[in-house]
């Protein structure tokens, strides 16, 4: 709920209680964080006029602050005549008959309603007992406004971090890895020169079906980014075998002079893999030992073979760092999500389905016709924001998805859309559906194809001022693709790095190991995805059944 949303809410609650007690005034007072006084002040039946008159709004002393104090319902005759009144200021219209009513939210105080100036005698206990119903339903418009605000800062906490880590693994040299990965390396090589009394040592890490020069130390020069190919050289072929090679002629062995990656007139070499659970992340390859350049014995083959199982370690947690963080930062986003969706559905759902029983049964009573009437708008009212609040449970964290799979998950979604926007949204999804199937896709990969294209299609709703949306998502050859195109006004391609959700949508491509890429110009954008699918991303029906039910 949006605080243009909240303050129309609040308007009519105040005139609902105004009818309802025939208060001539009402008043809504929300407190600060530190409960100490009124941070707002919303009125009915003082005009603008009188408002200038009366100057600053009360920030919650006198009789106010009784109820600040202490929070329970107050009726009084007049309200002039309590021991902490303290008057009124110039202008103000004469107020007599009191009623205040605390607004709780888990039993602590958020503010008080007020209700003056009864128009046919004193407010009685009914009066109170239909102030303090409408004291519950704007403490759940408030507490759901304050809710919403904090997930929002939450979300735009977790798009800075996302921003944040992609310009740091745009800059970073290190192949999937961030600016602390460099100082890894330089780690590395300086002590493992030192280790084995090298003159020159060079660290090169896999890259596909090459090596990749990524620091020096010594008597190298500076060859970052130059890449040797595994098939074509000793230091990939070393690689590939994952066994240590001492070079007594680096002239006659190997086969690309080392020249190529920064090291002058070599004479003896010895070549270590680094290897990591099993996988070789790459070479340490060390020169010339001491000032005379002699060979590499058999316990300098030891040692620096000791240190390249650490090192590998360290440059692969240095590697992993960046894709934990995000990882870590989207689980949180949507465990957030889940926690937002369950709280909202426990309680204020519930509160509003209970106020709208209480409203109902006062409509079949002998009340006038404009109460009547109002009690009615009052009901459409719920109603509303029953329905706006299931539509943010929905967006949340959507029950179909968990419950019913991705196809209809994402069928809602696009029905959405339809409804809300004023494009034309074509939807091709070949996609298995779980009541034919005994199987399904993993829970993440679910989660990442779901988000992505609900981010594009709000995306496409922001900014594309598109007439027509094609959504295709389908399984095909061990993947799935995701198209999302629309005939809106497109982007400039800068602002792929920044802004409209995308690198969001970038990192959940690449936690996924797929691939994500935009075309667009003047006559629209197109959106193309593919993530893989390996067989541990299918999960039988029954057991993803299980795991929801546990």
């Amino acid at each position: 709920m949006t605080e243009l949303d909240l303050s129309v809410v609040l308007d009519r609650l105040l005139l609902a209680a105004r009818e309802i007690t025939g208060a001539r005034y009402a008043a809504l007072g929300i407190l600060n964080e530190q409960r100490s006084e009124l941070e707002q002040f919303l009125t009915s039946g003082v005009d603008d006029e009188t408002h200038r008159a009366i100057g600053d709004l009360p920030r919650g002393r006198g009789v106010l602050g009784e109820l600040i104090e202490h929070p329970q319902p107050l009726r009084l005759e007049d309200v002039g005549e309590h021991p902490a009144s303290y008057g009124f200021p110039a202008g103000h219209p004469p107020m007599h008959s009191f009623l205040g009513v605390p607004i709780l939210i888990r039993g602590k105080a958020w503010g008080n309603l007020y209700l003056t100036e009864k128009q046919d005698g004193l407010f009685g206990e009914q009066d109170e007992e239909a102030a303090s119903i409408l004291a519950d339903w704007a403490a759940v418009a408030i507490d759901n406004a304050r809710t919403y605000e904090l997930s929002e800062r939450r979300r735009e906490g977790a798009e800075r971090a996302i921003r944040g880590l992609e310009a740091t693994r745009d800059v970073a040299v290190a192949i999937g890895g961030e600016i602390a990965l460099e100082h890894v390396l330089e780690l590395i090589v300086k002590r493992g020169r030192a280790l084995v009394g090298a003159m020159s040592l060079v660290i090169m890490l896999r890259d596909g079906e090459e090596l990749v020069v990524h620091a020096s130390a010594g008597h190298a020069t500076d060859m970052r980014g130059t890449r040797l190919p595994i098939e074509g050289s000793t230091s990939g072929q070393v690689l590939k075998r994952r066994q240590a090679e001492r070079v007594t002629d680096v002239e006659a062995r190997l086969r690309i002079a080392p020249s190529e990656f920064g090291v002058i007139d070599a004479q003896t070499a010895l070549l270590v893999p680094m290897v990591h659970r099993g996988d070789a992340v790459g070479i340490l390859a060390a020169f010339d030992r001491g000032l005379d350049g002699s060979v590499f014995a058999e316990e300098d083959e030891q040692l620096l073979q000791i240190f390249a199982a650490s090192a590998a370690t360290a440059v692969a947690l240095a590697q992993s760092v960046q894709a934990d963080r995000l990882r870590s930062s989207l689980a949180a986003a949507d465990a957030e999500r889940r926690r937002w969706a369950r709280e909202l559905h426990d309680e204020t759902l519930q509160s509003l389905a209970g106020l709208r029983v209480l409203l109902s049964a006062a409509l079949r009573g002998d009340d006038l016709e404009r109460v009547r009437g109002s009690m009615r708008q009052a009901i459409e009212q719920i109603e509303h924001e029953i329905a706006n609040l299931r539509a943010i449970i929905t967006e949340l964290r959507p029950a179909a998805l968990d419950e019913l799979g991705l196809r209809i998950a994402l069928e809602a979604l696009l029905d959405r859309h339809r409804e809300q926007n004023g494009f034309e949204l074509d939807a091709e999804l070949a996609l298995p559906d779980p009541q034919a199937t005994d199987e399904r896709l993993d829970e993440d990969l679910e989660t990442t194809v779901y988000r992505m294209v609900q981010e594009a299609l709000t995306n496409v709703a922001k900014h594309a001022r598109a007439e027509r949306v094609r959504v295709a998502v389908s399984v095909f050859a061990g993947e799935v693709c995701i198209e999302v195109q629309d005939d809106g006004v497109g982007f400039e391609t800068a602002s792929l790095d920044g802004g409209f959700g995308l690198a969001g949508m970038r990192e959940r491509a690449a936690l996924a190991g797929g691939t994500l890429s935009f075309d667009s110009g003047k006559n629209g954008t197109l959106l193309r995805a593919r993530l893989p699918i390996s067989q541990a991303n299918r999960v039988p029906v029954s057991s993803r059944s299980e795991q929801a039910a546990s």
